[in-house]
């Protein structure tokens, strides 16, 4: 193993001294262009890492973003994240990921973790946190962002669509194509607070009309294409007079339309379907997915948006609320 190289190492390489190396690998207004990117150069070409403990200690914070999401099984957290990085790429800040697993202790420990290097800002998924998670939130010395929903109660900013809203607007969309016996499939129920609040906006639209659930699955693992044609079949074996199925996941209802066409069950004719998240997974089927798109790609940028522009504590809280946009397709 060789010697570790310190930031000396990096200062006596580019002739300056060990001060203005600190300055310029911070970025700091008050180092000229070229010595600012000698200095980098020189660190990139040896391999060195700053210690961001060491300069955190003097600026009271660090160029990092921590992102506190539950999975990154599909794209769903992926295309917020994308919307992070791409109103941060040109700036000095740098997302950093943690994941929780929908497990709320594991949230706190995260959330934790991220504050204790004291970062520009930290964006969080979800309203719903324990009380540890949200005091810590609340007296954070840099903006904190909550996203996906705005159903609930934000600590401070929130960026996101109503899931009770989208839910509704879903079930509507169902109900004006005619179906009357509708069935629901969910996974990663009860954690998944989001996906429980759409199934309750479901509901409160389909009783609107005077119209029940007329089955439901609900799993408590994690969404896949398999879990979909699995969860599919057996509710179709308990239920076989169900006319539409509504899937909390868009990676649900491409397992269900697997299903459909595994056992030559015509969609929508015989069985209607519709997802949530409008994924890049739906571009590359035969038939278009009803779906609802809730514009996670914005929610980042818009949640990056943020944090560049509120660098206090006390600056005012922002909720941002976009809109739910379902799409029919051809599976209702």
């Amino acid at each position: 193993m060789g010697k570790k190289l310190l930031l000396k190492d990096i200062a006596k390489l580019a002739g300056v001294s060990e001060m203005t190396a600190s300055r310029a690998m911070r970025g700091a207004q008050d180092v000229s262009e070229s010595t600012r990117h000698k200095v980098e150069q020189i660190a990139r070409e040896v391999g060195y890492v700053p210690n961001r403990i060491a300069g955190a200690l003097a600026s009271s914070k660090v160029n990092l973003v921590g992102v506190v999401v539950p999975s990154l099984n599909s794209s769903v957290f992926p295309e917020v994240l994308s919307g992070i990085s791409s109103k941060l790429k040109d700036t000095p800040l740098k997302p950093v990921i943690g994941v929780t697993g929908y497990d709320l202790l594991e949230e706190e420990e995260v959330i934790r973790e991220m504050l204790s290097w004291r970062p520009t800002g930290v964006v969080v998924a979800g309203l719903e946190h324990n009380d540890a998670a949200r005091k810590m939130l609340a007296a954070a010395e840099c903006p904190i962002v909550e996203v996906m929903d705005v159903d609930g109660d934000p600590v401070k900013h929130c960026v996101g669509i109503s899931h009770l809203e989208a839910g509704r607007v879903m079930a509507q969309a169902i109900l004006k194509a005619g179906y009357r016996k509708i069935g629901f499939i969910g996974t990663k129920m009860p954690q998944d607070y989001r996906a429980e609040k759409r199934l309750k906006g479901f509901e409160q639209a389909l009783e609107a009309e005077g119209i029940s659930l007329f089955d439901q699955e609900l799993y408590s693992g994690v969404s896949s294409i398999e879990t979909g044609h699995q969860l599919t079949e057996m509710l179709l074996a308990r239920t076989p007079e169900l006319e539409c199925i509504y899937f909390s996941s868009d990676v649900l209802c491409v397992g269900a339309y697997m299903h459909c066409l595994s056992k030559g069950i015509s969609v929508p004719n015989e069985l209607a379907l519709a997802g949530f998240n409008n994924l890049e997974l739906l571009r590359g089927l035969p038939m278009e997915l009803a779906t609802t798109d809730a514009h996670r790609f914005e929610i980042g940028q818009k949640a990056a948006e943020i944090i560049l522009e509120t660098q206090s504590a006390g600056a005012a809280a922002r909720t941002v609320k976009l809109e739910p946009q379902v799409t029919t397709g051809q599976s209702l």
